[in-house]
């Protein structure tokens, strides 16, 4: 009796893996990546269109004493750009982690809300007709001018019944960067000489940002950080559906709201500082997902880390590439990045998304 007991139950199940089996590996897979970010901030530091000895390097981080001409370039230059190069990556890709779990769109990028439209518009018209030609003067009118626009998307994104729906905000804002182009582009064709200051802009750069510039940036990008991480737990709730999200107790409209803030803090604050900077926040959530699986407290921390390694990774590939001259970060992300949006584009259209 006991043995046709065993053939119809068959063999025992495998116990369930428990919950925090995957944690050594995302912590251990996040201690690496935060390696390799330390060599790119060095490789960073080290890596420019002027050769200077590693040992100078070292000595201008450890031990400066004005003496050296080389000393100074790391230190007023070199060490400020990589910084800014730092917050602005993580910034940009903790905000397309948001803007993809916001949208439940893996296509999702932050200038989807229309910030570098309005970024773009803030800063022409602060050069065109308030007299501003110097980056941090403009800056503001630029950071300004995105905060401005997501203000608007999420109210015309809210109109009507049902409040603001991923589709709705995902129209209001392709609407509103398509006029704020029409008028960027209208100011420049009337005052060609606006074109002079805002063309060293509107190409995404990190070079010849001065260290103020990441200081007056970098309150902004760390409030948008901690407001993001605040975030990970209802982002979690908000995959599943608004009516899910509900019944678990969570509050779709406000997370929404605090996730608009948080995007425009970092992808305004990041786009205000170094120009538009396209694909870092599109490819670096998927790769962030990869390693982390689908808990938005390992997808937030993976972007932040990814993106600072891939935007710093592709400024120094823009030196090393046309030496003595430089390639804009801007650039070397459009060509790594529009390969990968193929990729998921295809990849998506097989999944049936």
């Amino acid at each position: 009796m006991g043995t046709v007991t065993e053939r119809v139950a068959g063999p025992p199940k495998a116990a369930p893996r428990p919950p925090g089996r995957r944690l050594p590996a995302r912590a251990s897979g996040l201690a690496g990546w935060l390696a390799v970010l330390f060599v790119v901030l060095l490789a960073s530091v080290a890596i420019g269109t002027k050769d200077i000895p590693l040992a100078t390097v070292l000595d201008a981080l450890v031990d400066h004493d004005g003496s050296s001409p080389d000393q100074a370039l790391v230190r007023e230059l070199r060490l400020p750009r990589t910084g800014l190069g730092l917050v602005t990556g993580a910034a940009l890709g903790l905000a397309g982690a948001l803007m993809q779990a916001l949208t439940r769109n893996p296509l999702a990028d932050p200038g989807i809300l229309g910030v570098n439209s309005g970024a773009s518009a803030g800063a022409v018209l602060a050069i065109g007709f308030a007299g501003f030609q110097h980056f941090s003067g403009y800056v503001w009118f630029a950071l300004a001018g995105a905060g401005l626009v997501s203000v608007m998307v999420h109210l015309i994104g809210s109109a009507g019944p049902g409040g603001a729906t991923p589709i709705r905000l995902v129209l209001a804002g392709a609407a509103l960067s398509a006029a704020l182009t029409a008028l960027v582009t209208a100011v420049l064709l009337m005052r060609p000489e606006v074109f002079d200051a805002f063309r060293f802009w509107t190409v995404g750069s990190l070079a010849g940002r001065q260290a103020d510039t990441l200081w007056q940036v970098l309150p902004l990008l760390l409030a948008g950080m901690l407001l993001a991480l605040a975030l990970a737990r209802p982002l979690d709730a908000l995959t599943l559906g608004d009516d899910v999200a509900t019944s678990l107790g969570g509050r779709p409209a406000r997370t929404r709201v605090a996730g608009v803030l948080a995007v425009t803090l970092l992808c305004g604050g990041a786009t205000a500082a170094v120009g538009p900077i396209a694909f870092v926040g599109l490819a670096v959530p998927h790769l962030a997902r990869r390693q982390s699986g689908q808990d938005h407290r390992w997808i937030l921390a993976y972007s932040a880390v990814l993106g600072a390694v891939l935007l710093l990774a592709a400024d120094v590939l823009g030196r090393v590439l046309t030496r003595p001259g430089e390639l804009e970060v801007a650039v070397v992300t459009a060509f790594l990045g529009a390969p990968a949006l193929i990729v998921l584009s295809r990849r998506n259209r097989r999944s049936g998304r």
